[in-house]
């Protein structure tokens, strides 16, 4: 599909805006861990601060993302409490985690915070077209659920460092992660059936 076709079609909705969990507190990381440990697959995914210089590190990752069916986890990393439940379910060989492009963000993850995700798919490599074009989620999105995921440049190159998110920043991350889950089980149901 061209990406005139994909402008064509009824934009992907997202996911509700309530079953975002922006996660802060202790008790907060406790309810998102349990939620999580239960899965079976996460959708995953990180947002950085941008960089624009040349020869300049970025120095991130500033938010994990992971995906259950029904809420997403907002995980700003800044606080230990937090990290080791990231931690613990990233490195989970029980729970597989789904995403697109992830090579820079398990490089990051590794550099800043020494987390060494295990049992992780990229969907990007796995649904690839050809041997040299990998398949993003926008393309992902229009081919399995016949819709256009809205990437706002404006958003992806925020300041995720930011000590407040804004709404738009939360909902463009939370998608991010969901939908890589979504497209994965799509995806599979459609192996498993012969289609």
């Amino acid at each position: 599909m061209t990406s005139e076709e994909i402008l064509l079609l009824p934009s992907y909705p997202g996911i509700p805006f309530d079953n975002i969990r922006l996660v802060r507190s202790e008790s907060d990381t406790a309810r998102a861990y349990a939620a999580m440990s239960a899965a079976d697959v996460l959708g995953f995914d990180t947002e950085s601060k941008p960089i624009f210089f040349k020869g300049q590190q970025s120095d991130g990752p500033h938010l994990i993302q992971l995906a259950t069916d029904t809420e997403v986890f907002l995980f700003p990393v800044l606080q230990p409490t937090q990290i080791l439940a990231v931690q613990a379910v990233l490195e989970s060989k029980q729970i597989l985690k789904v995403g697109f492009g992830l090579s820079d963000d398990n490089k990051r993850l590794h550099a800043k915070l020494g987390i060494v995700p295990a049992n992780v798919l990229d969907l990007s490599r796995l649904m690839r077209e050809s041997k040299h074009r990998d398949m993003g989620a926008k393309a992902a999105v229009a081919k399995y659920f016949g819709m256009k995921l809205q990437k706002s440049k404006k958003t992806s190159t925020s300041n995720w460092a930011a000590a407040a998110l804004s709404e738009r920043q939360l909902q463009y991350a939370a998608d991010d992660a969901q939908v890589a889950l979504l497209v994965y089980r799509k995806w599979l149901a459609l192996k498993i059936n012969g289609a």
